[in-house]
């Protein structure tokens, strides 16, 4: 038996040996998550003490299953740095809790703390991270396993063990106010970036998490992407062959490296809510796709189910019967030790995600080292390298009509919008409140980099506002100046004033409020908002050479902006070190290298507009629009060019049976840099399939590299097709590799090279 499996062992008799010893309350307590983390201590003059309110739980369940959000930080929790656990107190509260819970329990058994994780830690004193919209935009898995990794050490040395963090959305219609969590519209981009997580966060596979490690908890499964109108938590009104060829990719990539849970998702599928969808969690998660893992309620998803089943206890029952391990605030599982009793589900069903939990435990190494010590990280400066690098890389060029770079000779340079020196509209939803210099904003980046240059600033207007007081005043600065860098964009920035849903989600932004992006905030108009484009065309009228800055929660409708405006570059959120990113691309120290993750909209009239649709006789066009995007899906500029020759195949033609035991094609494609500046190139292999017994996209994504070229250079790049990226889930609803042929295309959305394979 190998080392691997010895542990294995171990571990399962471990578990069936407390198992049995366990009452059915205590298991019932395993699988309740029902405290809001900040809810279990209070901030002293003298330290923090642990609330009776936790201390009640505690003697209730006789013990902690999982914690969520001890740390978290925002206008919901009402956590700030006054009241909250700032990161050198954090390890310490963590050890308290666990101390409390082993000491004042029967069998001792510790706890798991769940933090959120979506762009760094949601909690005090952490790194925060580009949107996972930019981070898809990097196209650079690479980049972002060593920035999970950065993540997942800081937060793991303040205590706490799980990650939950959004990867399994893709985004379908960018109205959902949640198209900042997903990494991209396509389900390769977004696989590969799973995996990136995967493994950053937790290591390589096997059977422990390293000491610097945590186990990720996957956010959201499955389709939630797909909401009807593009509203939150809305319907996915899709098939089976949908959903497998779309929505269920990052989950399959995330299995195969270790991946430890998920969280389902708030939507329903075929009219079955994912809560409740056993097909989906018991049979294709966990016995076909072979995960083992545990999966975790949405907050508050399960009172959702009480209007199916009209009672508590048969919500609690149909949610652990189909495959809901553990639960998020609801009132629903602490009702599962009365639906055990009176025989609504079983209690070996119950004994199974009682089971996943303490696996999570021994997996962490908590029944042996439940203690963290308070030393702290020692990588913060590598890790804002890491943070700045990403940044740098999500950064997409969209247009540029010679103004860009600006020359570092400029003299006078006004920085105008409402983002261009919002410390939160910079850093999206899920965000901890900041410490003052925490976060570089545009301005404060171009101030920095252009010491020898006059910087003034105006905001103009707001980012829903329709107050016109500061436009004029924008105007006269702009005329004044050299230039004219105008930030514009969207705002996912929560405020004590909104209203909160019990689940943290904003109800209403009405009055003063200026968030249009994050959880439950969709639009139905993808335009800016308020005042900006009154300001932008104001600011245009001076004649000062312009460059649009546009950070945003998800791609708005910039038609206008496109044709008339010289230089445009999308930033997304681009966390702390942003605004200095921005102003490296700006003023030609860093050449843009981001390439768009998701296609960018004329309107939202003609929505859905993502590239991948399927290829048939129907008419495109609108009789009164265009039917494709105004920037193609894997779009963006560079300060130099490439250029694509000499595409091979080693065979053009491989059989099925060949293709099925592992033998793949291999193509090459030489990328040149024609320009005077080094820079990456992302090279983007296509495929679109023939002669298929169902109906195939117009093309589909199977491959990408990222490669760092020098002026001048050559580098010969290789792809690799196989039974992964080539099979399709059949009209016989089952994946398969069929006879038939691809058309490959290698380069990008504006330049390809093309050739046919054969699959016979």
């Amino acid at each position: 038996m190998s080392h691997s499996n010895m542990e294995n062992e171990t571990i399962n008799h471990e578990i069936e040996a407390l198992l049995a010893n366990m009452s059915l309350k205590e298991k019932v307590g395993q699988v309740n998550q029902k405290l809001y983390g900040w809810e279990v201590y209070e901030k002293t003059d003298t330290g923090y003490i642990l609330t009776e309110k936790f201390k009640e739980h505690v003697r209730i369940w006789d013990g902690v299953g999982v914690l969520y959000g001890l740390f978290r930080s925002d206008p919901w929790s009402a956590v700030h740095f006054d009241n909250g656990i700032t990161k050198d107190a954090s390890a310490d509260v963590a050890n308290m809790i666990q101390k409390y819970v082993k000491e004042h329990t029967r069998l001792g058994i510790p706890v798991l703390l769940a933090e959120e994780c979506s762009h760094g830690h949601q909690g005090l004193d952490s790194l925060i991270t580009p949107v996972n919209l930019g981070i898809g935009a990097t196209w650079n898995p690479e980049l972002h396993e060593k920035l999970m990794a950065a993540v997942a050490e800081e937060v793991r040395v303040k205590g706490a063990h799980l990650a939950l963090v959004s990867t399994l959305d893709i985004i379908r219609d960018p109205r959902w106010g949640r198209s900042e969590e997903c990494f991209s519209e396509d389900p390769y981009l977004a696989s590969r970036l799973t995996e990136a997580v995967v493994s950053g966060m937790q290591g390589e596979k096997s059977e422990f998490i390293p000491a610097e490690k945590m186990a990720v908890v996957l956010k959201h499964f499955a389709a939630q992407g797909n909401g009807l109108g593009g509203k939150n938590a809305a319907p996915a009104s899709i098939g089976e062959r949908e959903l497998r060829e779309i929505h269920l990719p990052p989950m399959i990539a995330a299995i195969k490296y270790g991946a430890l849970a998920c969280m389902a998702a708030y939507n329903e599928i075929d009219g079955i809510p994912c809560h409740a969808n056993g097909y989906l969690l018991n049979q294709i998660l966990r016995k076909e796709f072979g995960f083992k893992g545990a999966v975790m309620a949405d907050g508050c998803a399960l009172d959702n189910l009480v209007s199916l089943t009209e009672s508590k206890e048969k919500a609690a029952a149909l949610a652990l019967e189909n495959g809901v391990d553990i639960s998020l605030w609801d009132d629903v599982y602490p009702a599962l030790e009365a639906a055990v009793q009176r025989g609504l589900v079983s209690e070996e069903k119950l004994n199974d995600a009682v089971r996943r939990v303490l696996t999570l435990k021994f997996k962490m190494g908590l029944f042996d080292k439940p203690y963290m010590n308070r030393a702290q990280s020692k990588t913060k400066e590598n890790n804002e390298r890491i943070n700045l690098e990403s940044a740098r890389q999500s950064i997409v060029l969209l247009k540029n009509e010679g103004i860009l770079p600006f020359k570092k000779t400029i003299s006078k340079i006004a920085v105008i919008g409402p983002n261009a020196d919002s410390v939160y509209n910079q850093l999206g939803d899920y965000t901890p409140f900041q410490r003052e210099g925490s976060v570089i904003t545009v301005l404060k980046g171009i101030t920095a980099l252009m010491k020898e240059a006059e910087v003034v600033y105006e905001q103009g207007c707001g980012i829903r506002s329709h107050d016109e007081e500061g436009i004029e005043r924008a105007v006269d600065l702009a005329k004044a100046s050299d230039v004219a860098i105008v930030v514009v964009g969207g705002s996912s920035a929560r405020n004590f004033d909104a209203q909160f849903d019990v689940n943290g989600a904003v109800i209403d932004t009405t009055g003063e409020e200026e968030m249009d992006c994050g959880e439950n905030v969709d639009t139905a108009d993808l335009e800016l908002g308020g005042q900006q484009m009154q300001l932008l065309k104001k600011v245009m009228e001076t004649g000062t050479p312009i460059a649009v800055v546009l950070v945003q929660g998800r791609p708005h409708a910039i038609s206008w902006i496109a044709e008339h405006a010289k230089a445009v570059i999308s930033a997304w959120y681009p966390g702390q070190m942003g605004g200095q990113a921005i102003a490296e691309i700006l003023f030609g120290d860093v050449n843009p290298s981001g390439r768009l993750p998701v296609s960018i909209p004329r309107s939202s009239k003609q929505l859905p507009v993502f590239y991948n649709y399927k290829e048939g006789g129907y008419k495109k066009d609108y009789f009164d629009m265009s039917g494709s995007a105004l920037y193609p899906f894997g779009f963006g500029l560079s300060y130099t060019q490439f250029d694509y020759k000499n595409q091979q195949a080693e065979r053009q033609m491989l059989s099925v049976s060949q293709l099925s035991a592992g033998e793949k094609f291999s193509l090459t494609v030489d990328v040149t840099n024609k320009g005077e500046r080094a820079g990456y190139d992302v090279i983007q292999l296509y495929i679109k399939g023939k002669g298929s017994s169902i109906t195939r996209r117009v093309k589909e994504l199977k491959g990408f590299k990222k490669v760092w070229v020098d002026a001048g250079e050559t580098k010969e790049v290789t792809f690799e097709l196989g039974k992964e990226e080539l099979q399709v889930f059949s009209s016989q609803n089952i994946y398969k590799v069929e006879q038939g042929s691809c058309e490959i295309e290698v380069g990008n959305p504006v330049t390809c090279l093309s050739l046919d394979l054969s699959i016979c």
